[in-house]
This record gives structure tokens, sequence and C-alpha cells, in this order.
């Protein structure tokens, strides 16, 4: 049976490592905009696919359902997304940015920008579309049933 061994040849190791100072870096840079980087996602995804499900959300932004009502009553009381107060079709209530929601995406879609510049900086374009692809077959390795 394999064993993890030494973590500093993990990958797994240094993609939590990895995953960890991107977060890091995210909270800092969003700080200032008084976002937290679930509001942000929530924001960038709602800026991209506006009308979704708090549940389609709650997916996207990889947080709980739960955690997602917290996050978007939040927004909401900031008057940066309206959603309806009763759903016009089934039990989902579809979500969209305000002008005001708008506004601050693009400000914060900056400042997140500028920290994977940052992250990315020592790659080359090539290097930097290879580990992209490299990260969604990760993805799509881990998605698929094991045995």
């Amino acid at each position: 049976m394999k064993q993890v061994g030494n973590l500093g040849e993990s990958v797994g190791y240094a993609l939590k490592q990895a995953a960890s100072a991107l977060r890091s870096a995210l909270d800092d840079a969003l700080r200032p905009l008084d976002l937290s980087v679930p509001q942000y996602s929530l924001l960038e995804v709602l800026g991209q696919h506006p009308g979704l499900s708090a549940a389609a959300l709650a997916r996207r932004t990889f947080v709980t359902r739960q955690s997602m009502q917290g996050v978007l009553q939040g927004l909401a009381a900031r008057g940066l997304l309206t959603r309806p107060q009763t759903a016009l079709h089934g039990r989902a209530l579809p979500t969209e940015l305000t002008s005001a929601g708008h506004a601050l995406l693009r400000e914060a879609s900056s400042v997140v920008a500028e920290v994977e510049q940052r992250m990315l900086a020592a790659f080359s374009a090539d290097e930097e579309r290879r580990l992209h692809g490299d990260l969604l077959r990760c993805v799509t390795a881990l998605q698929r049933p094991s045995g």
C-alpha cells in the first residue's frame, strides 16, 4: 500500500499550500473593499450568471447552502444584490446584482486579477496554460468514481 511519505514531495500537500496562500492573499486584497472571499466569489458568479438560485450559487462558490444564505443576506443588506420575496417558478429565488453590486464587482475583480497575476508571475503563458489544464485534469480524475 502506497503512503504519502515526505510532505515536501507530496503534490496534494503542495496544492493545499498553494490554495492556502492564495486564500490568504485574497483575504488581504479584498479586506479594504469589505469583502470576504465567499462574498467576492458570489459577486463574480452572479456577474457572469445572473438569476441563479441560492443552491446553484452555493455549488459554484464552494460553500454550503446554509452558509450561502448568510452571504446572500449580508450582500443584500448592503444593497449589492436583489432577490424577489417570492419565487416566480418553483421554490428558487433568482438573485441579481444591483448597479452598486456591479460597481463593487468591477473593483474587486481587478484586485483579484492582480493577486492571480502575482501568483503566476514566474510562469510563461504556456506554463500557465499547462498548469490550468493539469489542475482541471486533477479535478476530473477526483470526480470519477474510484474503484
